[in-house]
């Protein structure tokens, strides 16, 4: 099988920055809260100098946007149509609740749309890794090869939802109702992504707020493995560069032919 030429540096950054939080991992640690009361630790700051420094020397000419990076760095409102964009440490507060359920997500944005993206979950050595052009998306397990993945066809009204530990909203609670039938799983940062991805979820609609960097890696995945991150209501592709970086509501499903009976009941 013929691998991306971003394959073998996005998966040593990963497991490197991966080494890096597990140094941390299960030990006091401080716990400073961000402008958006979000948790930040050395480990999120230790993980995003790893990746940002590795980046550099491997890509020179990439600009790198990371989830820490110094909120005035003029990167983050003029990075141009090519740029890194990465989140050090997703799911800071599985982190410090030692769930195992984080994660370190690097993406390659090109003209607004994710074209690779990398999730490495430190504890388990689980990772997963697409390459738009090469038409490629990738579980690697711990010790194991790389093997492809793909999301699945919904089966009738038998749904698979997948919902965040900690962000479930409104709209996650009306969905479940309007498909009695339906199961709901339930994971922690960037890896509800994933389950759609590798066809173990059929949806994951977040109606709360997140940031580019939380999701660029996850759509390079789960498009890649034939799905689709839309936007609420519009049921737009989620684009990226956007002013602040913000995102809208998002709805995830492993076929794109589902997104109208979700967003019907919405």
């Amino acid at each position: 099988m013929p691998l991306s030429p971003l394959f073998d540096p996005l998966l040593e950054i990963g497991r490197i920055a991966g080494d890096v939080i597990l140094s941390h991992y299960g030990r006091p640690i401080e716990v400073e809260l961000k402008a958006d009361d979000s948790p930040l630790t050395l480990a999120d700051r230790d993980s995003h100098r790893a990746i940002v420094g590795f980046l550099h020397d491997a890509f020179p000419d990439v600009p790198v946007i990371s989830e820490e990076s110094d909120p005035g760095d003029p990167t983050h409102d003029h990075a141009g149509p090519r740029f890194w964009l990465v989140d050090p440490l997703d799911g800071t507060k599985e982190f410090l609740k030692n769930t195992g359920y984080f994660t370190v997500n690097i993406a390659l944005i090109e003209e607004g749309r994710p074209v690779a993206g990398l999730i490495h979950t430190p504890v388990h050595g689980l990772t997963y890794f697409a390459d738009r052009a090469m038409g490629i998306a990738l579980k690697i397990e711990a010790g194991g090869d790389p093997r492809p993945i793909h999301s699945a066809e919904p089966s009738g009204d038998h749904l698979r939802f997948v919902a965040s530990r900690d962000h479930a909203g409104p709209q996650v609670r009306k969905l479940l109702a309007a498909f009695p039938d339906s199961e709901c799983l339930s994971i922690g940062s960037s890896l509800k992504f994933c389950l759609v991805a590798e066809g173990a979820a059929d949806a994951y609609l977040r109606d709360v707020p997140t940031m580019e960097w939380d999701t660029a890696a996850a759509q390079a995945i789960v498009e890649t493995a034939g799905g689709a991150v839309l936007t609420v209501p519009a049921a737009n592709p989620l684009r990226y560069g956007k002013p602040e970086l913000r995102n809208p509501s998002l709805l995830t499903v492993g076929r794109s032919s589902l997104a109208p009976r979700l967003l019907a009941v919405l």
